[in-house]
């Protein structure tokens, strides 16, 4: 059943998508009515030509669990700041500065509201909050869903696995009452159930053990590439997102095609993936403290 609310929203995305689009010329006219003149007609104008592009990146985000109106609410904000800022000045289309704007409302509106447990705020905190979960996901895709994941981001991440694991769990799941039972027919609550926070001087132990063993997982595995292999992993799959280097820069580079380099990839990711399962196991079997934090 369609409610109020939805075909609220579904009239506002059929206005944005339905209001007239402004070429460079007619953009510009409009910035200097507004900019210049205090036009507030000339700022609606500009307002409403590109709501469509609110709506384009919102459906983006939508994923993240956060409502489609919600998203749209705060890109709408994001454009509003931005043409406010605008400027022609440096020849530039109003969504190609506003664009950033736009997403920055979204993105800080998804961690604020992605629990009610406050972990940080502002830029750093929507930062560090999406690049966990991209490069969570660039792992899975080398890797596979499993515990080789986990141990190859802490090493990529130069981070400690304790803290890792934390913030995924963080990333992974949503708030749950800890007043809920943790079984029908149990009283039992959820903060019933809840360990002292404070580690122990073992698991302080245990954790710093835990990470230098899982880079040496890392470090091992990579010895089984050959050194294009290598190479790729290390250019594409553990470089930051800043020094990652494309699959056409990795083509010309070693003279061949962009899909010959693509290949290459993939080989080395069930090469990677099949030496990092076997060395956990072999950690497993010697019952080194590895076994347990995977």
């Amino acid at each position: 059943m369609t409610t109020q609310s939805d075909s609220q929203l579904d009239r506002f995305i059929r206005s944005a998508y339905a209001a007239r689009r402004l070429d460079r010329t007619q953009e510009a006219e409009l910035v200097v009515r507004w900019r210049a003149h205090d036009d507030q007609s000339a700022l609606d104008d500009l307002l409403a030509a590109h709501l469509r592009y609110v709506v384009a990146i919102a459906l983006k985000y939508r994923r993240y669990g956060v409502p489609l109106s919600e998203l749209i609410a705060e890109g709408n904000l994001g454009l509003v700041h931005a043409t406010h800022k605008f400027s022609t000045e440096h020849g530039t289309r109003l969504i190609t500065y506003a664009s950033h704007w736009i997403r920055a409302f979204m993105l800080n509106h998804v961690t604020r509201n992605w629990s009610i447990v406050r972990s940080g705020n502002g830029a750093l905190n929507t930062k560090l909050f999406f690049k966990l979960r991209r490069e969570r996901a660039k792992l899975v895709s080398l890797l596979g869903d499993g515990d080789a994941v986990d141990v190859a981001l802490a090493a990529r991440l130069q981070m400690d696995p304790t803290l890792v694991q934390s913030m995924l769990g963080q990333l992974m799941q949503r708030d749950v009452s800890l007043d809920a039972p943790l079984f029908a027919e149990d009283e039992a609550t959820r903060l019933d159930g809840l360990a002292s926070p404070d580690a122990s001087a073992e698991g302080q132990l245990m954790s710093h053990q835990t990470g230098a063993l899982q880079r040496e997982v890392v470090q091992e595995a990579l010895g089984c590439l050959d050194p294009r292999e290598r190479l790729v992993v290390e250019e594409r799959l553990m470089a930051s997102p800043e020094d990652e280097r494309s699959l056409a820069d990795l083509a010309r580079r070693f003279g061949v095609s962009r899909e010959r380099a693509r290949q290459l990839e993939a080989r080395a990711k069930i090469k990677l993936r099949t030496r990092i399962e076997a060395l956990l196991r072999e950690r497993a079997a010697l019952d080194w403290p590895l076994a347990e934090a995977a």
